[in-house]
């Protein structure tokens, strides 16, 4: 942990939390550069519909802790993004945060559930593409990218040689994702937008021992965008009831992580004792 005191940084609350992504993205300015920045489109406008759903890790014996879960947070936009081409297209976004690489499956299931999904773009009927964004809370073993971009490209296998158009069928059926990796993201560059973005989320110069609640933001935001955000972030942490909320939610991640995490470590000591496989 970096508590190292930053001339002219800023306090502000850990956007990684739920309670404090879920107040960014319920900003319709802040939804717009956060989907526009990743995405590397501009977005004309977005509608928010925001689901939520709280998740059993598992069953426990201790009745303190029987009704213990946690919120698999994911919000879905509707975008309209106006492409390097100039072409306008409506996009179904979808962002996910995860705390635990266990969670695979349930994005899998949340994904099948929104492809069977059918919008309404004035008043008719659209299945529309999606994209979705994951944000994790855990690092991913195979990669150090802060940021990956999933992407697709068509090739004609016959001639064999990369295919520019695109038909909409395939593009209904397939995606594009973006993989933000939190614990990845480090204060080595603050030049792009994508950047000065990913730098709000990095993992580093918390303020409070064994508390990742609250953190120093060691720059000085030169974009307005930026700054908006770092505004809200200062305001929840000065905030005692808003900031009590993001508390209540490191609790119940303290909780989990003790309670399952002993759970884990009990069977990986068993498969090694015994040399069974997972």
């Amino acid at each position: 942990m970096n508590t190292k005191e930053y001339k002219n940084s800023i306090i502000i609350a850990n956007p990684i939390y739920d309670t404090v992504f879920k107040r960014l993205m319920e900003n319709e300015r802040i939804a717009k550069f956060f989907i526009g920045t990743v995405l590397e489109e501009e977005v004309i406008s977005v509608k928010i519909n925001p689901q939520e759903f709280t998740c059993r890790k598992g069953e426990t014996a201790d009745p303190a802790h029987e009704g213990t879960g946690y919120s698999i947070f994911r919000i879905d936009f509707m975008a309209t993004i106006q492409t390097k081409e100039g072409e306008r297209k409506k996009l179904l976004i979808e962002v996910q945060k995860s705390w635990d690489e266990e969670d695979l499956m349930r994005f899998r299931n949340y994904l099948a559930e929104q492809y069977k999904k059918v919008d309404r773009v004035n008043g008719v009927e659209i299945i529309l593409p999606i994209t979705t964004i994951y944000i994790l809370g855990f690092k991913l073993a195979e990669t150090e990218c802060a940021c990956v971009k999933v992407e697709r490209n068509y090739r004609d296998m016959i001639k064999g040689k990369s295919h520019a158009s695109r038909a909409s069928f395939i593009e209904k059926l397939t995606h594009d994702s973006y993989v933000i990796q939190a614990g990845r993201i480090t204060d080595e560059r603050y030049s792009t937008k994508l950047d000065k973005l990913l730098s709000l989320f990095e993992q580093d110069h918390f303020v409070v021992e064994n508390s990742e609640i609250i953190k120093q933001y060691p720059y000085r935001p030169d974009d307005d965008d930026i700054q908006l955000i770092t505004s809200i972030l200062h305001e929840m942490v000065a905030d005692p009831k808003e900031r009590k909320e993001i508390e209540k939610e490191e609790e119940a991640l303290r909780t989990i992580d003790c309670l399952f995490g002993r759970k884990k470590q009990r069977a990986e000591t068993y498969y090694r004792r015994t040399g069974e496989s997972h």
